[in-house]
């Protein structure tokens, strides 16, 4: 299942992300990339449920939140072109167009693979199976 895969993989790279972005305190990754502490938190946090539920979630729950995870992403990335701060969340100094752009790649796929990606089509009946029969 693409989701669940999806979900253990970029789970562990986005706690990876908020770990460093922890370890690094409140500073700019390589000049590029925003790192504060609220961030890293909800790395962390979304990451960490992308992983307990890539691990030990039911493949509904693996698609509700890799799919609802990448609603949040695509709707902060997109925010972040418009309000950079993201209404005093995030400090402005730090606000690159990379996180914007890291943020909808992870909605995008989020939502393809939670939502549309590997489902499977609905099982016809055995009745409506054998009619032309």
């Amino acid at each position: 299942m693409y989701a669940r895969l999806y979900a253990k993989v970029v789970g562990v790279i986005i706690v990876l992300i908020g770990v460093g972005g922890v370890l690094l305190g409140e500073k700019s990754l390589f000049g590029v990339l925003n790192i504060d502490i609220a961030e890293d938190a909800i790395h962390l946090i979304t990451g960490g449920l992308m992983v307990g539920v890539g691990f030990r979630g039911s493949d509904r729950a693996v698609r509700s939140v890799v799919g609802g995870l990448g609603v949040v992403y695509l709707l902060v990335g997109v925010l972040g072109f418009f309000v950079p701060d993201l209404f005093g969340l995030l400090p402005h100094e730090y606000h690159t167009v990379l996180d914007n752009l890291i943020h909808l790649s992870l909605g995008v796929l989020g939502v393809a693979v939670g939502f549309f990606l590997g489902q499977r089509p609905v099982a016809q009946s055995s009745k409506s199976a054998h009619v032309g029969e």
